[in-house]
């Protein structure tokens, strides 16, 4: 009775969240052309820099010209990236540079960080972890509510793909007024077999030595060095147990040709089968990094709908 139980649901649960992810999709959608559609306004952009122990992270606040203490999102990076994150297409500008951009000019502040051992903070590389960089957005989140040009008691949160882990941990532990995921890790250790190679990750959990590096090449040949910890951390970090100790609105967005973070779009929604509250899963049909290098406007649409989904919280 129970396996048939089991199975009924699974069916059921198949049948529904493809017609529900499509309602949430078209509706986001819809937002998002609303929100980009009014007028842009001016912006300015200042560098910071954040205290964590003996590390400095440094950042680039963002502020809507003219707005007294607007709402800030906090924008976490990707493996590997940085807080401009990758170059998009055909524009001079980053996915998160021009995600801040569009932000700002309608009233929105952001922060973008670098994660320690990454773009211009301190630390290296080869010791960055999933701990460290949860602590990082503790940090920067804890520095947000000491700001006198933002309004400390409205915070959101935006974390893509590893910064999408980062991001879920961060809504446990500190109150975040909404948090939107974008291609969010759903299992690390699961991903990170598919992004550096099952057998890379077989060798540094081997590893004795937990100072010895491990070389691993990127699904796009890219090559990069990380210590043992990085790779213990992905077994001991689940950024769905996370989500689920967040009661707060939940936005996820996920593109069906990921391969990077797969299967989609069950991964992502794997985080709303956790989470308990206001929430909702937008499915594109795009890859892991949003058809930035082949133009703007996937990430455009995204940004306008996570624009509109804070505005509403």
């Amino acid at each position: 009775m129970l396996r048939k139980w089991l199975l009924a649901s699974v069916m059921l649960a198949a049948i529904v969240a493809p017609a529900a992810a499509d309602n949430v999709t078209a509706k986001m959608r819809d937002a998002s052309r609303v929100a980009l559609a009014r007028p842009a306004g001016e912006t300015t952009e200042s560098t910071v820099r954040i205290a964590r122990g003996d590390e400095t992270i440094v950042g680039t606040l963002a502020l809507p010209k003219g707005v007294e203490k607007p709402p800030v999102v906090l924008l976490l990076h990707g493996f590997t990236g940085k807080r401009d994150e990758l170059e998009v297409a055909g524009t001079q500008e980053g996915v998160y540079s021009r995600t801040a951009r569009l932000l700002a000019e309608r009233g929105l502040a952001s922060l973008r960080i670098d994660f320690v051992g990454s773009g211009d903070s301190s630390g290296k590389w080869e010791d960055t972890t999933t701990f460290s960089q949860i602590a990082d957005a503790v940090a920067a989140f804890d520095w947000l509510k000491k700001q006198d040009d933002i309004d400390p008691a409205r915070i959101h949160v935006v974390g893509w793909s590893l910064g999408g882990l980062v991001a879920s941990h961060l809504a446990s532990v500190r109150p975040v007024d909404s948090a939107t995921l974008w291609a969010p890790v759903a299992n690390p250790a699961f991903s990170f077999g598919v992004v550096l190679g099952q057998e890379t990750v077989n060798k540094a959990m081997a590893a004795t030595d937990p100072n010895e590096v491990i070389e691993g090449t990127l699904p796009w040949g890219a090559k990069t060095s990380l210590k043992v910890p990085f790779f213990r951390s992905l077994f001991a970090t689940d950024p769905v147990a996370a989500i689920a100790q967040y009661g707060g609105p939940l936005l996820v967005i996920v593109g069906t040709k990921d391969t990077v973070v797969t299967p989609q779009p069950a991964a992502g929604q794997l985080f709303l089968d956790y989470h308990t509250g206001e929430e909702g899963l937008m499915v594109l049909d795009t890859d892991h990094g949003f058809d930035a290098f082949t133009g703007p406007a996937t990430l455009d649409e995204m940004v306008g709908a996570t624009l509109s989904f804070i505005e509403a919280h």
